[in-house]
């Protein structure tokens, strides 16, 4: 076991070895448990579940009781693989080919994991931290994410858990390992268009009142103009219409509804409410009396976030730009992660592996990139509690 903790490569390889797609645990979450008992951490198992879903394990592991407290926080579900045999090595046999590493979850993010675990038990070779550092590691980011991170942070709350910094470690990276940290993501919020008519025979449209002829509308009002020209930190929001459906299988029918669903992506422009009113203001715009519409929005948790400058952010990026030679570029740039559960409960930084690969066929990660992700992940730890 000592052997295998201290090898982030022989961690990695064993962690794609478990078939953990959400949101079975797959023995990645046991793997886990057993390495970090091994190192002297608190290890807690937390399953959760709610009506209709199914139930979801978590770890949440800490070693340490003073402050200051730093959590590594990620996930071990991953998604399903596809089709095998598109794969070059089976999708969870962990195989290393001439220095890459394959597997479903290398990049996304059982690399990242066993990079932190690696670095945290060389830190911890040299005596404990003077503060406490933990493991939050959910099994349910890949899915509806309801059993998941959100969950456990507030489990760990009722027991009394608090952090002062995270470092999340989903694939951040676009091109090199050290060219870009996480250090807020965009809002996103779903909803649905829904234009009313009267339904008719299509020879006498002067008897009916076709809803896609007011669903069109609607929509190319909405798309036309755009919804802001971004801010200092974050691009343009954006909707985009991704479903028309109108469910209308007879073709000299006129429907009674059409609907539609769309996406935004929004910046700090706007909370959800704000970003609700301006669209249902600018769909008013177009409807005036003649059009019937609604829209339908959906429950939403991801609200635009950025995270403070100060400390936290210069010693992540110090470290690495000591270990790689690259500055990183501060992005809000990508789709939602769990950093919007966590930055209700401290400042979050997202810092992992090249996100290039992830969940495509061939997933992999050179093994260099895990040797030098845990080395920047070690230098990060001296700097912060130093």
């Amino acid at each position: 076991m000592p052997h295998l903790a201290s090898d982030p490569v022989l961690l990695a390889r064993a962690l794609l070895r478990c078939p953990s797609v959400t949101p079975t645990e797959g023995g990645a979450l046991a793997l886990l448990e057993q390495v970090l008992k091994t190192a002297g951490f608190e290890v807690h198992r937390p399953t959760f579940s709610e009506p209709g879903t199914a139930p979801v394990e978590n770890l949440y592991a800490r070693i340490g009781t003073g402050a200051p407290h730093l959590v590594f926080a990620g996930h071990t579900d991953v998604v399903p693989p596809g089709d095998d045999a598109a794969w070059s090595s089976p999708p969870f046999a962990g195989e290393v080919i001439e220095d890459t590493l394959y597997g479903r979850g290398a990049v996304d993010m059982k690399g990242a994991i066993a990079c932190a675990l690696a670095a945290t038990l060389d830190y911890l070779a040299d005596g404990e931290p003077p503060g406490s550092i933990s493991f939050l590691i959910t099994g349910d980011e890949e899915g509806i994410a309801v059993n998941g991170t959100v969950k456990l942070l507030q489990w760990a709350a009722e027991r009394g858990e608090r952090f002062d910094h995270c470092l999340l470690g989903e694939p951040t990276n676009a091109d090199a390992l050290g060219d870009m940290i996480k250090v807020g993501r965009r809002g996103s919020q779903n909803g649905t268009l829904v234009v009313t008519g009267k339904q008719g025979h299509v020879a006498y449209p002067e008897r009916a009142d076709n809803p896609v002829r007011g669903l069109v509308a609607l929509m190319g009002a909405l798309m036309y103009e755009p919804l802001d020209q971004g801010t200092e930190h974050f691009g343009p929001s954006n909707l985009e219409f991704t479903s028309i459906d109108i469910g209308n299988p007879t073709v000299n029918l006129i429907p009674a509804v059409a609907r539609a669903r769309f996406n935004v992506r929004f910046n700090d422009n706007y909370t959800r409410e704000s970003l609700r009113a301006l669209i249902e203001v600018r769909a008013q715009a177009t409807a005036r009396s003649f059009i019937r519409w609604h829209i339908e929005w959906e429950p939403s948790n991801a609200e635009a976030f950025l995270a403070p400058s100060g400390p936290f952010l210069d010693t992540v990026v110090g470290s690495i730009v000591e270990v790689t030679g690259r500055v990183p570029e501060l992005s809000t740039s990508g789709g939602t992660s769990d950093a919007r559960f966590i930055k209700d409960y401290c400042p979050v930084l997202e810092f992992g592996l090249v996100g290039r690969t992830m969940h495509q066929v061939d997933e992999h990660t050179p093994v260099a990139d895990l040797v030098q992700l845990t080395a920047v992940y070690r230098r990060i730890f001296e700097r912060y509690f130093d």
